[in-house]
């Protein structure tokens, strides 16, 4: 039986990881991510799960501990933001290319500087070369779904590899919205015991994590964690599916909205794919064939799948919550357009940096993006393919 509540974002997936009942947990507290940890512990303290909580001194060691646990055989997760994530990097790419599943909740908070502590997704755009799977969640329940999945992605034996779950800090994770719960059981049932093949203190087995690669193996090691990432996004379809008979909410690489004849359309990733939808349904009710494209699963990248998605289109805007500072676009709108051109698809595409560090998405100002592509419609020029949004020149 389905059970409603009523819960912010950072419940919503705490309350996810006490179903899942992991081995460990090491964490370091950082705005806005501090209360998973903090909830966490309450469960921890309250008997309700029987994982080790493992207090550290940094968010380093944090994804260290981590790291150690999960070669010893154990189901290991954290949280962090921001630059908890970025003193993560240089073991983030041990974690992912020792091949261990460990799970990351992230709630994204503009990295410094300026200092910030609000959203935006410059920290997990950080980290996107890092050979971690990622998965964007646009609200508090799909950043619960997300959760529940997310072992059942990383662990499988065609993937073996970290993941990264996303939600939008402080507009998910502290906003309190009606969601629907699994049951305990049936979340125990769905993400099932973790029985490693390998593992580092695994009886009878010799096996080393991390060890020096001389030339001859890099590329190799390179290709085969590659490998992981591509069977990634047929296992996300799959396990979205199995999700949805026991959920009733489906899901797969991303998300279509009102795209079934679009002319015009947004690429978007996060919370402001809601405001998005809303500036659409306004524009369909004045018979704008307008529509959405919401990124849920970011990396691996499913280029293919969104160039099929796209084909029909004539005008295409693309949104990253985040600055690349390569001048020319940002990293989702690199993404699509390398997508799109290996496919000899031309839409004519705009790619806006918009909502850094917290700066309010309106309906209004997501409007003005379609806006642009109608003066573009009209005029037959792009002028500056790579804007800012809501934005004091």
């Amino acid at each position: 039986m389905a059970i409603k509540e009523r819960l912010s974002g950072n419940e919503a997936v705490a309350n996810a990881m006490r179903q899942i009942n992991p081995d460990v947990m090491p964490a370091y507290p950082i705005t806005p991510s501090t209360e998973i940890p903090q909830y966490f512990t309450t469960f921890v303290s309250n008997g309700q799960v029987d994982t080790v909580f493992v207090p550290v001194e940094s968010e380093h060691s944090a994804m260290s501990a981590c790291i150690g646990s999960e070669a010893a055989g154990a189901r290991t997760i954290t949280a962090t933001s921001s630059a908890g994530l970025a003193l993560m990097w240089e073991v983030l790419n041990v974690a992912a290319s020792d091949r261990l599943p460990i799970c990351l909740a992230l709630v994204n908070r503009a990295l410094s500087g300026p200092i910030n502590i609000n959203c935006d997704h410059s920290d997990a755009m950080g980290a996107r070369n890092t050979g971690w799977i990622q998965l964007f969640a646009e609200n508090n329940q799909e950043a619960y779904d997300n959760m529940v999945q997310a072992y059942r992605i990383a662990e499988h034996p065609d993937v073996m590899l970290p993941i990264i779950v996303c939600q939008d800090g402080f507009i998910t994770s502290h906003a309190v919205e009606n969601i629907t719960l699994l049951e305990d059981q049936v979340v125990k049932d769905f993400v099932g015991e973790y029985e490693p093949e390998h593992y580092l203190l695994k009886d009878g087995e010799s096996i080393a994590y991390g060890p020096y690669a001389v030339t001859n193996y890099v590329m190799e090691a390179r290709r085969a964690q590659m490998q992981g990432l591509r069977n990634a996004k047929q296992v996300c379809i799959d396990i979205g599916k199995e999700f949805g008979q026991i959920s009733g909410r489906e899901y797969g690489l991303f998300e279509e909205y009102r795209m079934e004849d679009a002319e015009y359309a947004m690429v978007i990733m996060g919370s402001a794919a809601g405001t998005a939808k809303d500036a659409v349904d306004a524009l369909r009710d004045k018979g704008v064939k307008a529509g959405i494209l919401k990124i849920r699963l970011f990396r691996p990248f499913p280029a293919e799948e969104i160039a099929e998605a796209l084909k029909d289109v004539k005008y295409l805007a693309i949104m990253d919550r985040t600055e690349d500072f390569e001048t020319n676009c940002g990293p989702l709108g690199s993404e699509i357009k390398s997508a799109l051109f290996n496919k000899n698809l031309r839409p004519l595409t705009l790619n806006y940096c918009y909502g850094l560090g917290g700066r309010d998405v309106t309906v209004e100002s997501l409007t003005s993006v379609f806006e642009d592509l109608f003066e573009v419609e009209k005029t037959g020029d792009l002028g500056e393919v790579y804007r800012y949004l809501s934005v004091r020149e």
